[in-house]
C-alpha cells in the first residue's frame, strides 16, 4: 500500500483495481470533497450529492445548493448508499468521473 499525500485513514482491505489511489496507480490531486452517497447502482461508481452555500448578495443571505458528482469506488472502500466520503480528485477515467472515493466516515 503506498501513500497517496492526503491525510487519510487507509482502507483495511485490499484490492486489483488498477484506479485505486492505494493498490493502484491512480494519482490524486488537490481537490478535496465530502459529502454523501445517493446511488451505487453502477459498477465501480456511485453517485455523490454535495452540499453547500452560495451569498446572494442582493437579499445579503445565502441559499442551500446541492451539486452531484459521480466518483470512481474502489473495491477496498466499497462505499453503499448514506455513507458519508470524501472525495479527491484525480485525472479523468471516463466521460463524467474525475473524482475517487479514497475514505469512508463515521457518523
Amino acid at each position: 500500500m503506498q501513500s497517496i499525500g492526503i491525510s487519510v485513514k487507509p482502507p483495511k482491505k485490499g484490492c486489483k483495481d488498477k484506479n485505486c489511489p492505494f493498490h493502484g496507480t491512480l494519482p490524486v490531486r488537490k481537490s478535496i470533497f465530502n459529502g454523501v452517497v445517493v446511488s451505487n447502482r453502477m459498477r465501480d461508481t456511485v453517485v455523490v450529492r454535495r452540499d453547500y452555500h452560495r451569498y446572494v448578495s442582493k437579499y445579503k443571505r445565502y441559499e442551500r445548493r446541492h451539486s452531484s458528482i459521480p466518483a470512481h469506488n474502489p473495491p477496498c472502500i466499497n462505499a453503499k448508499k448514506g455513507d458519508n466520503v470524501k472525495l479527491a480528485e484525480c485525472r479523468p477515467l471516463s466521460k463524467s468521473v474525475s473524482f475517487v472515493v479514497i475514505e469512508k466516515m463515521e457518523g
